[in-house]
């Protein structure tokens, strides 16, 4: 399947697979290096995952148009092939009648691999964004060693409120606990039990989850907005999580400050006052569309390519300043980077284009999903 127009990038990759490592580590020693394609595609794409296999994988939700594919695993040459299968592939919005929606991607939005062989599949439920089909919002898991889907999860009708749009998950260190944005009308944080499949709504409707409406979305240089003049309004979206599961991180991405909390808040048993109380303001940043937690620091914010200026922030320092990163390879004008990074200097008119939720493959190489570089055609 040959996709063009949409890009998954990588870091220094020159290619897939091995080219992708042997061009981050040439970075890395000081090197002349750029950002580069490893795929196109004809759809947009909104999440990448790398395993620690070395594979990759890509989602296409359905917003403005019918994706021949909701997931699927980019192959050495940058093709795609649809994952696990046909089947789980096969929803069609035109037959939305015909097939159980429990049983088909329908709108994924996210897929995020639990370091414990698994792939895990979020899916909204939601076409265009909009109302939920009833009994469509869910988590799949898929085994990465057999290809093969082995858990689902409904998430159940007083969880994913009609309004909702589950945005993004991570897991605690054990597997057992899923947390999950809803980034739509009534932003909270959606915590499931992956073992019972239960979950709940925590922060539901708290200041740290829902818009800040004084922030504008701004697109080259222009506000963002619908046909009919209102800006678009998303909650709770960003989500990151620390590497030994004890903190977890989260932004609105029509907002401009990072929340944090302790984990151990986020059961059941925990009242919503005391959960309330526990939020932590981490820092002012800046829109972002999304977080990757580096291994032994904070949580990296990535600007999603909404504002063309030279003004981008990186990771919030541990006082809650931010300190300026340079663009990823001269590319990301966002706050990507890696600390050996720092020094790259911008490639003048080429930045990445509403980037998503970054991965980071085996090699350390930095994949980011996005809608294309200005100054390149798309």
């Amino acid at each position: 399947m040959t996709m063009v127009n949409k890009r998954l990038v990588a870091a220094g990759a020159v290619g897939a697979g091995a080219a992708v490592a042997a061009a981050f580590a040439a970075r890395r020693a000081g090197q002349s290096g750029a950002l580069e394609e490893v795929a196109t595609f004809d759809h947009q794409v909104t999440g990448v995952a790398a395993t620690a296999d070395g594979r990759l994988f890509v989602n296409f939700p359905r917003w403005t148009d019918d994706a021949p594919v909701s997931v699927a695993e980019v192959l050495q040459d940058g093709s795609l092939r649809p994952y696990p299968d046909e089947a789980w592939n096969a929803w069609r919005n035109a037959k939305a009648s015909e097939m159980p929606v429990g049983e088909h991607f329908v709108c994924v939005q996210s897929i995020v691999p639990d370091g414990q062989g698994n792939l895990w599949v979020l899916d909204p439920g939601a076409p265009g964004n909009e109302r939920i089909l009833e009994g469509a919002p869910k988590l799949v898991r898929i085994d990465l060693a057999t290809n093969a889907a082995t858990k689902v999860i409904p998430v159940k009708e007083d969880v994913a409120l009609q309004g909702s749009y589950l945005n993004d998950i991570r897991f605690s260190s054990d597997g057992r606990w899923g947390y999950v944005t809803d980034s739509g009308t009534r932003g909270a944080i959606i915590v499931i039990d992956l073992e019972s499949g239960e979950g709940f709504r925590a922060l539901d409707g708290h200041p740290s989850t829902q818009v800040d409406k004084s922030v504008k979305v701004i697109v080259d240089g222009k506000p963002l907005v619908r046909p009919d003049g209102r800006q678009p309004m998303f909650a709770s979206d960003g989500i990151a999580i620390s590497g030994d599961g004890r903190t977890l991180y989260w932004q609105a991405l029509t907002g401009k400050t990072l929340y944090s909390i302790d984990t151990d808040l986020l059961r059941p048993e925990v009242s919503d006052v005391d959960r309330g109380a526990g939020v932590q303001t981490v820092a002012t940043t800046h829109v972002a569309d999304g977080l990757w937690d580096e291994q032994g620091g904070g949580p990296l914010s990535h600007r999603a390519g909404r504002e063309r200026d030279h003004q981008a922030r990186g990771r919030p320092d541990r006082d809650g300043a931010d300190r300026p990163a340079a663009p990823l390879a001269g590319h990301l004008q966002r706050g990507a980077g890696r600390d050996d990074l720092r020094h790259r200097q911008p490639h003048p008119g080429h930045r990445l284009v509403q980037a998503g939720r970054p991965a980071v493959d085996q090699d350390g190489a930095l994949c980011l999903p996005a809608r294309g570089l200005s100054g390149h055609p798309t």
